[in-house]
């Protein structure tokens, strides 16, 4: 099912490139495109984890907040405790590890639906952040740390994650599971899938890849703020859906998500170029979302007729 939105998302890519590189003479140049990776690096990364979440037949909105509190946490450890720069990127890419896992536990433990328990660790990890650093950005990162943000290392990490995600979904009886879970739960549990138990995995990956976005982000920035990924989780839904996977659970590829996510950027950057106002941009972006979401319903009906 997902084969067609894949090759349609494809297909709006090129369109989109070719758009905007006859518009706009310098749309193809190197750097551009290296900044459109850049730009969308982070965003990639976050995709990636809730690809995994939205084919398992869930959704987590918190993943933009955790990914915040990751990126706060790290600078805190850097700057406050002073410790090496070894300790801190775990210590981010733990926080979000650990936030998922909660909502991972309240999910399949405590029974409550993905989209309420995803939304309450939204509104919790944001005020977590804002209480850790009263409100005031963490600085005084060092370069060692900034290094991880500058050159194409941010692209280079989200490619890595994209590989390791896709063989993962791919090739794995982790991946297997996650389909089968989204696809059918009852049937999953009947085949013997202890559903609660790998679901509590899914969300840990999702917020564990949501740390390491939180790490990348902050090194970029060279700081930590508590409102940094605001709407960042609503980004991520939307590169996984435009990429083709169904929010009614059991259909997506990290290979549509990595597409989705480039159509995104190129989108961002293409309306840029043309000096077309950001507002405009939102509206687009957001009228992109729903006819994916409409295209992936359309899907669903004829599948189940």
């Amino acid at each position: 099912g997902g084969a067609v939105q894949r090759f349609l998302a494809f297909a709006a890519l090129l369109v989109m490139i070719v758009a905007f590189s006859l518009l706009s003479p310098n749309f193809l140049q190197f750097n551009n495109i290296v900044g459109i990776l850049l730009a969308t690096a982070v965003n990639g990364v976050l995709a990636l984890g809730v690809t995994f979440v939205i084919v398992s037949g869930g959704i987590d909105l918190s993943i933009g907040t955790v990914m915040t509190l990751s990126a706060v946490m790290t600078g805190l450890v850097a700057t406050n405790l002073e410790l090496p720069i070894q300790l801190a990127i775990p210590a981010g890419i733990l926080t979000g590890g650990v936030a998922g896992m909660v909502n991972g536990v309240i999910i399949a433990k405590l029974k409550v639906p993905p989209f309420i328990a995803t939304l309450g660790m939204m509104v919790s990890a944001r005020g977590v952040a804002k209480w850790y650093t009263h409100g005031q950005p963490v600085s005084g990162l060092q370069e060692s740390y900034a290094a991880i943000g500058s050159w194409i290392w941010p692209v280079f990490i989200f490619l890595l994650v994209a590989v390791l995600g896709h063989v993962a979904l791919r090739y794995t009886r982790y991946g297997k599971f996650t389909y089968a879970i989204g696809a059918n739960p009852q049937a999953a549990r009947m085949c013997g899938i202890d559903v609660g138990r790998h679901l509590v995995k899914v969300y840990a990956v999702a917020g564990l890849l949501a740390g390491l976005a939180g790490v990348v982000q902050s090194a970029r920035a060279i700081t930590g703020q508590a409102g940094m990924g605001l709407m960042a989780e609503l980004d991520a839904i939307a590169a996984s859906v435009i990429g083709g996977a169904s929010l009614a659970g059991g259909v997506g590829r990290i290979t549509g998500t990595v597409m989705g996510t480039v159509i995104l950027g190129v989108m961002t950057s293409g309306f840029t170029f043309l000096r077309i106002d950001a507002y405009y941009q939102e509206i687009i972006k957001g009228m992109v979302i729903v006819g994916a979401v409409v295209a992936d319903q359309r899907r669903q009906r004829k599948h189940w007729r």
